[in-house]
Formats: C-alpha cells, sequence, structure tokens
C-alpha cells in the first residue's frame, strides 16, 4: 500500500521530522518557590475629560434631537397630505352633487366641438344649436371624472368656484379673436 503524504515527504527530504511530532515525556512542575512576579512599568491614565457644560449636548443626545425632529418633520408632512387629499376628495363630491342632472349632452349629437385641455386637442359632440350657444358663452364644457360635459353658464361658474381645474371652456364673445379663425369652424 502506498505511504501516506506525509511519509513521502519525509522520505523525499523536503520536509524535517518535527521534534514536537515525538511526544515528551511529561515532567512533574518543580516545587519550590515561585519566582517574583515581574510588575508593569507604571503606564499613565489616561486625561479625565473635562466635565460637560449644561449647553454643550453629548453626541447620543444630538442624534435623538435630530431624530425627533426627523420623526415630527414626516408627521407633519404625512398630516398635511392627508388634509389635502381630504379636501380633494370634499371637492369632488360637492362637484359631482352641483353636476348631478345638470349636464346637456345630447345622445344624438354628432358636430364635434375641438378645444385645447391639457397640451392636446380635445372634442366634445354637440347639437349645431349647442355649438352656437357655447361659442356665445351661453354653454361651458367642463371635466368631470374624465368626462368633458356641456352645461349652463351659471352652472361653470359655480363648478369654477369649487375647483378651479374644473372650468376647460367657456368663451366670451366680446372678447377680440386670438386669431383669424372663427369659433364655429369645424375642422
Amino acid at each position: 500500500m502506498a505511504d501516506s503524504l506525509r511519509d513521502q515527504l519525509l522520505k523525499s527530504g523536503l520536509v524535517q521530522k518535527l521534534k514536537s511530532e515525538a511526544k515528551p515525556a511529561r515532567t512533574a512542575p518543580p516545587s519550590g518557590p515561585k519566582p517574583p512576579h515581574k510588575q508593569r512599568p507604571h503606564v499613565p491614565a489616561p486625561p479625565a475629560r473635562p466635565p460637560k457644560s449644561a449647553h454643550e449636548p453629548d453626541l447620543a443626545s444630538a442624534y435623538a434631537q435630530r431624530a425627533r425632529a426627523e420623526r415630527e418633520e414626516r408627521e407633519r408632512a404625512q398630516r398635511e397630505a392627508e388634509r389635502v387629499a381630504r379636501e380633494k376628495k370634499e371637492r369632488k363630491l360637492k362637484l359631482a352633487a352641483l353636476l348631478e342632472g345638470k349636464a346637456l349632452n345630447a345622445a344624438d349629437a354628432d358636430v364635434p366641438r375641438h378645444f385645447p385641455h391639457g397640451n392636446k386637442i380635445r372634442r366634445v359632440y354637440c347639437t349645431k344649436q349647442q355649438l352656437d350657444e357655447l361659442n356665445r358663452g351661453e354653454l361651458a364644457i367642463v371635466q368631470l371624472a374624465g368626462r368633458y360635459l356641456l352645461v349652463a353658464r351659471q352652472v361653470a361658474l359655480d363648478a369654477q368656484a369649487i375647483q378651479a381645474e374644473t372650468l376647460v371652456l367657456l368663451c366670451d364673445p366680446n372678447a377680440p379673436a386670438e386669431d383669424d379663425v372663427p369659433p364655429d369652424l369645424i375642422w
């Protein structure tokens, strides 16, 4: 059978046998007077910290103050966001109650009225009579829940008082034309 790696290394002379491998016999410790302990040289104690003054907070209390201030700021921001969301929801409910049953959109409307809203050109379908009233400023367009509704002028002004961005289009017949395109042009 092959020798172990240790035996092979010993035979080749690459490794020498250590003296510690031979098991020495245990001897009893010498019994007699113990030698005196060596004394360490005197090491000076670190300098004492100066006492803290009342106006100088330590690092732990500074971190605690900072954490408390950040937590209070987060809580304040969360309360503010909740307040804004609650007010928005209340305005939305008021607006829905105001516009309920007052939309004049006709099911048989086939004339498109184009208008700019949100950096896009949108359209609402109306009848020929509604188109004339819309261009004269007697009707207006409001947005509710992603839909464009034709409503009377006063209803649109009431909706604007509740939430300004609801009013999408209200023509002023006395306003000078911004361009040479007539408002009743169908395109």
